[in-house]
């Protein structure tokens, strides 16, 4: 048990430059985006579900909750929503910066969500015509009481970096404790080499609306514990704190569960056809 604790601290305390080193290039890049971006998906129209994919994939924090007060106002389509939800990866990505991942391999996973994300979205915007309603954009900042836009970038980053640390000392501990037990090799038997369970899984991981979520299945996958597919799987359905929002700004519940089904099931049915095709 011990090593365990001992294993579990050094591998975090290891990340932690690294992290604070990308959350820092992270916070500015959202500095000087992020109202650009919610301006660009407002007045796409019809690319939406382009602009959305796109702009998902910038690790901007909060921008799934944006796009959610978006939608619950009507200013952009559900086909929107659902192409951000789907290409947000939340802390993915500073993760497999700082394990070192192959850039290749970082890239691969963002094109695959990116075009999932675009694909799903042009789709449902297709199948589902939005309403147009005059409702008021409520600021997730605003709501919330963060102040994240007056800290500055490194006061924000040291921030982001200790909340993350937290969350992947958590669940490092807890994935090396369930090792331990019971043995990486059976894990791994497991979920990799069920090719419907493990996305199945993962897209359930998916669901918790928080960084918990993309932690998780980040971790799981770097320790080979879950494939390539399954992973993108959870992180298709894993949309950080934008489902939570929606629960919060969206009254309707009915419409909220129905969008939760939605985002599940293209992730799990996604995640199901990359296993079978073998593309990562």
């Amino acid at each position: 048990m011990l090593e365990v604790i001992s294993d579990t601290i050094i591998d975090v305390l290891k990340l932690i430059p690294f992290l604070f080193i990308t959350y820092l290039i992270m916070e500015y890049i959202e500095h000087k985006t992020s109202k650009k971006a919610q301006k660009k998906i407002k007045k796409a129209g019809k690319w939406g579900t382009v602009w959305g994919s796109f702009l998902g994939i910038i690790p901007q924090c909060g921008f799934s909750a944006s796009a959610t007060n978006l939608y619950a106002a009507r200013v952009i389509t559900l086909g929107s929503l659902i192409s951000v939800y789907l290409s947000t990866s939340d802390e993915m990505l500073p993760i497999l910066i700082s394990e070192n991942v192959a850039l290749p391999v970082i890239l691969k996973i963002l094109a695959i969500k990116l075009v999932i994300g675009i694909i799903a979205g042009i789709v449902i915007d297709l199948i589902f015509k939005s309403k147009e309603e005059d409702n008021k954009i409520i600021d997730l900042c605003e709501e919330e009481h963060c102040h994240c836009n007056h800290n500055g970038i490194v006061k924000s980053s040291l921030k982001h970096t200790l909340n993350i640390v937290i969350f992947i000392l958590i669940v490092t501990f807890a994935i090396n404790l369930i090792i331990h037990f019971i043995g990486e090799e059976t894990l791994s038997q497991i979920l990799t080499n069920r090719p419907i369970l493990g996305p199945i899984i993962a897209g359930l991981i998916g669901l918790i609306p928080n960084c918990a979520a993309s932690v998780t299945l980040t971790q799981m996958y770097l320790q080979n514990i879950i494939s390539g597919s399954s992973m993108i799987a959870g992180l298709l359905v894993g949309a950080g704190v934008g489902l939570a929002v929606l629960y919060k700004t969206n009254k309707n519940l009915k419409e909220n569960i129905k969008i939760t089904v939605l985002l599940y099931a293209v992730g799990v049915i996604s995640g199901i056809v990359l296993e079978f095709i073998n593309i990562i």
